[in-house]
């Protein structure tokens, strides 16, 4: 087997006492998508944040493609490869659908301080390619805050795919939006990662999405990793089950 994309071992973070996660442990593989679930407060986003580098871990070891990334800025994190999309979308509004995909391909190509008031043809082709993977390319002069709020998610993920991640981090990709449209996106998320390679993390509330979309999951409750495994193993384990799906799930 190849070596993982993402290699997390012993993660542990306290905040004023409190364990916020605990001896997580998971592995990663290119073109896999990894669910993380657990209640509120099981300490998701908190592993979230030490993997993306906005929190540093009390202990444990994180590894993209088997470099150790603990300690890197959020920044350098991400020019080493590594996406991420927020349950809240972050798009520019009075921007075009195409500016907002070429400011993040400015970003990658470390060119933000060239700008001037338009992006003309600047990366024009390489944004429009990336637009037509994620079926918005015939509405890329039209400003983002006139999109519904499914195509918006559609443009993040656009803009996530601007430095041609290895590891995406999707943090509730599907918040807000309407069951069909959020099927929809992570069948759309699923063929980009597996034709592409790219190893996918997210977070979901919406059960139907994460049963019907990942490839494992893994579950967290008060900071501890309690379920790993296929969906149907995880659908039947009995912790599980009691403090998150429900009896009768």
């Amino acid at each position: 087997m190849s070596a993982p994309v993402l290699l997390v071992e012993g993660l542990h973070k306290s905040f004023g006492g409190v364990q916020a996660v605990e001896d997580v442990s998971f592995a990663l593989s290119a073109g896999e998508l990894l669910a993380l679930i657990g209640p509120n407060g099981a300490g998701k986003s908190t592993c979230f944040n030490m993997l993306n580098g906005q929190l540093k871990p009390d202990n444990g070891i994180v590894r993209l493609e088997g470099r150790d990334i603990v300690g890197l800025t959020p920044r350098q994190i991400w020019r080493l490869g590594v996406g991420r999309t927020f349950q809240i979308t972050a798009t520019f509004a009075s921007l075009s659908v195409r500016e907002n995909v070429q400011m993040a391909l400015y970003s990658h190509a470390g060119r933000l301080r060239s700008l001037l008031a338009r992006f003309g043809t600047a990366l024009r082709d390489e944004a429009d390619a990336l637009l037509e993977q994620i079926g918005m390319l015939d509405q890329a002069e039209r400003p983002c805050g006139v999109l519904a709020y499914g195509d918006l998610k559609r443009v993040e993920l656009a803009m996530a795919l601007a430095n041609a991640p290895r590891l995406l981090l999707m943090d509730e990709p599907t918040a807000g939006m309407a069951p069909k449209e959020r099927v929809a996106l992570m069948e759309l998320t699923a063929k980009l990662a597996r034709a592409q390679k790219i190893a996918v993390l997210f977070t979901e509330h919406d059960m139907d999405v994460v049963f019907g979309q990942a490839d494992r999951i893994i579950v967290l409750d008060r900071g501890r990793l309690i379920a790993a495994g296929l969906p149907q193993e995880v659908r039947n384990n009995a912790e599980v089950r009691a403090v998150y799906l429900g009896g009768t799930h």
